[in-house]
């Protein structure tokens, strides 16, 4: 946006409003607090703002409950200044509210998904929504691994440029896995290996060290022969599991595994425990976290790490005790990047919730909101709406 003269100009700007709501408020507006210093830079030189975003999946039909209107009323009150609001994105209402606009003014447009023309990136929808502008921001890098209309088509007719919420998680992103300071340690945990296979492939060329967690270590456990008793693992992905570590050797990656685990014959709150090693895991018990041994063997090597990415919590987090591998290592992680030891960067859904609830989110050095494009981003895959932004599209202006 440095390059953007917008004073005078119409500016629709590409959030991401796709809040959590419930009882039709708001419950969690972090996503409406990142967008403050895009909207109030943009306010403040004098452009006239319009928002555009989607809300859930209304697949192209206007359904009520998915209005943006609550939403905008929110957005309003975290900016702390009047937010207008038009029933459509496109067409006559929209053009009407637009018009309305002075410079300085904000205004929120009804779902772009109430138009099947924008998943399908329809090329007169497209057309359509960019009437309404001169210039357009994308500040939604949540939505960039999308190719919709108002994440891709609309960067074609219009001079493209990224907001200062996508800066900051390209910065991050490029500082994590484009160009880190070595040694670069990721750390990968879910349930399953299958949902992330792609990740895991792309980050064995480019991390010195994988640390694996959650369920998915009991995958690679198990290949290697190690009885994990009742745990979830996927035994038809024994053998990909010991050729992502073949690769991973051949690149020059450590593949760190759990060294010992705490197990429970039932997944339940405050359920009865054992910390048992991985050579001693009972048949009838399930591994539902790593270990405190496990924790350590990390937190000792992090004065030796310099960058570390984290996606997935390395236990079930959402039922203690089984928080608690998670917390200790989150703890230690934000330690040293208060300390300026480290370069933290960490996404994902569950991962945001298990940072939140370890008290540490903003202790990283970035906690990205983003979901699914942070991950495809994590998996080296091009992002239709980052794209859209690098390719000359604002070359037209």
């Amino acid at each position: 946006m440095d390059n953007a003269k917008v004073a005078g100009q119409r500016v629709l700007l590409r959030a991401d409003l796709n809040v959590p709501m419930q009882n039709g408020k708001v419950s969690d507006a972090t996503r409406l607090e990142r967008l403050v210093p895009t909207i109030k830079e943009l306010a403040e030189k004098g452009a006239k703002v319009i928002v555009l975003s989607h809300f859930d999946r209304p697949k192209g039909k206007v359904v009520p409950e998915m209005s943006l209107k609550p939403i905008a009323e929110a957005l309003g009150r975290v900016l702390d200044k009047p937010v207008a609001f038009a029933e459509d994105c496109i067409g006559p209402v929209a053009e009407a509210a637009v018009a309305k606009l002075k410079n300085g003014d904000v205004l929120v447009l009804e779902n772009t998904r109430f138009h099947a023309g924008e998943e399908k990136n329809d090329a007169a929808f497209s057309e359509a929504l960019a009437k309404l502008g001169d210039i357009y921001v994308n500040d939604a890098f949540s939505a960039a691994h999308r190719a919709h209309a108002s994440t891709e088509g609309v960067a074609r007719h219009l001079p493209a440029f990224a907001g200062r919420l996508m800066q900051a998680e390209l910065h991050a992103l490029e500082a994590a896995l484009g160009n880190p300071q070595r040694p670069v340690a990721a750390i990968v945990a879910g349930s399953k290996v299958s949902t992330k296979l792609d990740l895991l492939n792309n980050l064995v060329a480019k991390v010195d060290i994988l640390v694996i967690g959650g369920a998915m270590a009991n995958t690679f456990l198990a290949a290697q022969g190690h009885d994990v008793g009742k745990s979830l693992q996927e035994k038809d992905l024994h053998g990909t599991a010991l050729e992502i570590m073949k690769i991973a050797a051949a690149k020059g990656c450590e593949i760190f595994l759990p060294k010992d685990v705490v197990v429970a014959q039932n997944f339940a709150a405050n359920a009865p425990t054992q910390v048992v090693s991985i050579d001693a895991i009972p048949a009838d018990m399930m591994a539902l976290d790593v270990g405190p041994a496990t924790v350590e063997a990390f937190i000792e090597r992090l004065p030796h790490i310099k960058t570390i990415i984290w996606n997935g919590p390395l236990g079930a987090f959402e039922t203690k005790p089984f928080d608690h591998g998670t917390n200790t290592l989150a703890a230690a992680i934000a330690q040293a990047t208060k300390e300026g030891k480290v370069i933290s960067v960490g996404g994902g859904g569950d991962t945001v919730s298990a940072l939140k609830l370890a008290g540490v989110h903003h202790d990283l050095t970035y906690l990205s909101s983003a979901g699914g494009a942070f991950l495809e981003w994590m998996e080296g895959k091009i992002l239709p709406g980052v794209e859209a932004l690098s390719k000359g599209f604002s070359n037209l202006g």
